[in-house]
């Protein structure tokens, strides 16, 4: 079984992809920390992140075994993510490595912004995961605050907004609910709501296939 989980930041799908996974015993991959690392190793060799050769080197070298790095969550990796997510080229090294991933036995859930959309437009159940720009900015403000972090609310709230215009405005791969996809909006939802509400989902789908 492949679940797609989508969405744009702080939404919660990274939190529910894994809940998702433990709970079906599937893999999980979080693909934007393959953007995150992409954009490590390209400042590590001194290049600049939205220099397509640079980022592509970088993308076809990525060292899987690299991506429990810590640095990867640090502030503004996910800024810088977001940059070298825009290059085609860097997307197009990576795809292979999500589906083979996502092929692995005895199935897996990846989270991203185009997994039901380009990298596994048949996966088997899609969510797309949303919530207002002012909840999602919230949510990252506290998070932010409980680990230490100078940020106030307005910043965050700029930033989301405009990581939110990059990833659905960009020519490769732009950010979007497949149209299959079933769109769950936490704005209103605590983690375990949201997580029941797609487990539903998820049953629902694998019962309908099993009935085909």
């Amino acid at each position: 079984m492949i679940i797609a989980i989508d969405g744009p930041a702080a939404s919660g799908k990274g939190t529910l992809a894994k809940r998702i996974a433990a709970h079906f015993r599937l893999h999980h991959l979080d693909t934007g920390l393959l953007y995150r690392a992409v954009a490590r190793d390209v400042r590590r060799r001194g290049g600049v992140l939205d220099d397509p050769a640079a980022t592509a080197g970088a993308a076809r070298d990525l060292n899987p075994d690299t991506l429990d790095d810590p640095d990867l969550r640090n502030p503004g990796s996910g800024e810088a993510a977001s940059i070298v997510a825009r290059i085609p080229e860097v997307r197009a090294a990576l795809r292979e490595f999500q589906r083979v991933f996502a092929g692995r036995s005895p199935g897996a859930v990846l989270d991203g912004r185009d997994i039901g959309t380009v990298v596994c437009p048949d996966a088997d159940v899609k969510i797309y995961v949303t919530a207002t720009p002012e909840v999602r900015a919230q949510r990252r403000f506290l998070e932010m605050k409980s680990r230490g972090e100078p940020a106030t609310y307005e910043g965050v709230l700029v930033e989301i907004r405009r990581r939110d215009e990059r990833d659905a405005s960009r020519g490769a791969s732009p950010m979007r609910p497949a149209e299959d996809a079933f769109l769950l909006d936490t704005s209103n939802l605590d983690i375990e709501a949201a997580f029941d509400t797609a487990v539903g989902v998820i049953l629902r789908k694998a019962g309908q296939r099993g009935r085909a």
